[in-house]
């Protein structure tokens, strides 16, 4: 069962309306670093929340699931770079370092870069600074808004003076690409500002593979609900990356066989610039929203595309609230459309 602690109201509020910019699942990558003795950078970028597993070890000593470097004796400092999984405004970061107690990086600081689509950073790259160093602790969460509002497209991570980071969280929204010109495109796709904001259940899997790129690689690469023993059915609010018109909706059950929905239904409303902060109201607003897409049937381990059957002339909408009965999984939801 995933952590589904990003919608926890105990966290920042960019935390749990963020996209996670250095998900490796989204496409992020660990590009360079000073150092990765006893773990590599890459694995700092791994979706599912860092593990300890007591008896394993490597070649290099106790495997440990995040980023750490060997311990410094030269009085410098580490550093890794980390291309994000898409252009984006960071909003805020989680510096995690679950499981590392005695070999934790004491503090931290992050730097920024913007640079041209298939280029990486050297030497001439400009840096600059959105975080200013920050202490860390063992074994814990540490989040830290960022004031900047430039789009970035790659992060320099430095750790004073060495140690272990188990996950690199940054939350931000991902930038349309402005040469789009009205072109149709997932308007819920993650890499294209969809959010997830609520949901009934989420007991397997992981929910946020939902809006992600690509299909799902097994049954846990998706959103998946209890299975109901009570009246009702399961459901989940999106925020769409824009605000747009909806053509056509696909719903992709890939690998769930014994486990899929038996329907499916689509409501939707255009709440201007309301919704992030506001998830009680929302969710019973949510209830009362116009039907875009009508009660359809599912079926295992298959792709389902809607178009004719969603409601003419529906206008623009910012949110959708996307139903299943009575429970079940889904791999991957696709809603293509037009900005508004």
């Amino acid at each position: 069962m995933p952590s589904i602690e990003n919608l926890s109201p105990d966290m920042p509020l960019f935390a749990r309306t963020g996209i996670n910019l250095a998900s490796a699942g989204l496409g992020a990558r660990a590009i360079a670093s000073s150092n990765e003795f006893f773990a590599p950078l890459e694995r700092m970028l791994a979706d599912a929340p860092a593990v300890f597993i007591p008896d394993k070890f490597d070649d290099h000593g106790k495997w440990m699931d995040g980023w750490e470097t060997q311990r410094r004796r030269d009085g410098g400092h580490d550093w890794g770079i980390v291309k994000l999984a898409a252009p984006g405004r960071v909003l805020g970061f989680d510096i995690d370092t679950s499981h590392f107690t005695g070999n934790y990086a004491p503090a931290c600081r992050i730097e920024a870069a913007s640079l041209p689509a298939g280029k990486e950073p050297d030497a001439d790259t400009a840096w600059v600074q959105i975080l200013k160093h920050r202490a860390l602790g063992a074994d814990a969460h540490h989040y830290f808004p960022c004031q900047s509002y430039e789009l970035w497209t790659h992060l320099r991570l430095h750790i004073y003076p060495d140690g272990g980071v188990a996950r690199l969280r940054v939350y931000g929204v991902p930038e349309l690409d402005p040469t789009n010109d009205g072109q149709e495109i997932d308007l819920a796709a993650a890499l294209n500002g969809g959010r997830i904001l609520a949901f009934s259940d989420a007991h397997y899997g992981d929910f946020n593979r939902l809006l992600a790129p690509g299909r799902g690689i097994n049954m846990g690469d998706g959103w998946e609900t209890r299975r109901r023993r009570e009246p009702g059915y399961d459901w989940m609010i999106i925020a769409l990356g824009a605000r747009g018109h909806i053509h056509k909706a696909l719903v992709d059950t890939h690998h769930f066989k014994g486990n899929f929905p038996d329907r499916c239904s689509i409501q939707a409303a255009d709440m201007g610039a309301f919704g992030d902060g506001l998830t009680d109201a929302l969710i019973t607003d949510s209830m009362f929203w116009k039907e875009l897409l009508p009660q359809q049937r599912l079926s295992a381990d298959a792709i389902h595309t809607f178009a004719d059957d969603l409601e003419p002339d529906f206008g623009p909408v910012t949110h959708v609230r996307f139903n299943i009965y009575p429970d079940g999984g889904v791999s991957r939801l696709r809603l293509f459309g037009r900005p508004a």
